[in-house]
């Protein structure tokens, strides 16, 4: 699933392609996904101009003119993708070979289940291998109202989210620190791979009680979280399994990924083997040297 950074990847990548531009008109192919009968979503929507893109946590929303608001949740496959047609004199060669989106790639339109229609002519594509997707409109000032958005803690990259704040998720919690910190009703937007990395970056074994962790230790990890994540976004998402960006690109921070997913390989810092455990049903990386 998106976490934090890649979703903040694709609002930026949504504010500076589609800010601006109108629907005109929506199609799909499975019905279950849009959380309001197609015909009556579709007239909502129309003629709407795109204010901006936003996000909460690990949510999509495109906030339109008129007051409405529709929230995407992309789920463990979806990516959304912004397609431009092929311009009346250019061959489908050179279309090919441009650094335009990959509007004609079979392998990423043969899950393209949703489709806005744009008055540039551009698309605003929903690819969901899995069909796990989540499309609802909304009025505007009442999004917070959405259940899977009113229970949300503090976003992990909000000016709100201080030490004081951190300090205050963690104390009296004899929960598992990593089980914590992916907690998103206590914090917005961390995920299994990011996690990994903010505790390896802080020197923190993911299975220590969060009410344990000394004053100096938060500190390393609130520093830890901040870099990690701004780091993220810098390289635009982890491109683990199926995140891709807009124009159906992978990210970059899967190449200096340090514990996640390196089981076997030796610790960047110290070189001991780093080790696999299982958390809350989760792959847990960690160096058992580097990390107290």
């Amino acid at each position: 699933m998106p976490e934090l950074p890649e979703v903040q990847t694709i609002v930026d990548d949504l504010n500076r392609k589609i800010k601006g531009d109108s629907i005109a008109g929506f199609w799909s192919d499975w019905k279950k996904t849009v959380k309001m009968p197609i015909e009556k979503f579709e007239k909502e929507i129309k003629n709407k101009k795109i204010l901006s893109a936003s996000r909460i946590g690990k949510n999509i929303f495109l906030n339109l003119s008129g007051g409405k608001t529709i929230y995407i949740h992309l789920k463990m496959t979806g990516h959304l993708l912004v397609k431009s047609p092929p311009k009346a004199d250019q061959p489908l060669a050179e279309k090919a070979k441009s650094n335009e989106p990959d509007y004609f790639s079979e392998k990423v339109n043969q899950y393209i289940h949703h489709i806005f229609y744009l008055k540039s002519g551009r698309t605003l594509e929903f690819s969901d291998l899995r069909k796990f997707g989540k499309i609802i409109l909304a009025d505007t000032d009442k999004i917070k109202e959405i259940k899977e958005i009113g229970g949300l803690g503090i976003d992990a990259v909000s000016k709100k989210f201080t030490f004081e704040k951190l300090d205050e998720i963690l104390d009296k919690r004899a929960t598992k620190i990593k089980l914590l910190l992916m907690d998103q009703s206590k914090l917005a937007g961390v995920g299994n791979i990011y996690v990994s990395e903010i505790l390896f970056e802080a020197g923190i074994l993911p299975t220590r009680s969060a009410s344990k962790i000394s004053r100096e230790e938060r500190k390393k990890l609130y520093r830890a979280i901040k870099k990690t994540l701004e780091k993220g976004i810098k390289l635009r998402g982890t491109s683990d399994s199926d995140y891709r960006d807009t124009a159906g690109a992978p990210g970059n921070f899967q190449k200096v990924l340090k514990v996640y997913r390196r089981a076997g390989k030796k610790c960047p810092k110290c070189g001991t083997i780093i080790q696999r455990i299982k958390l809350g049903q989760r792959g847990t990386f960690f160096c058992p040297v580097c990390q107290k």
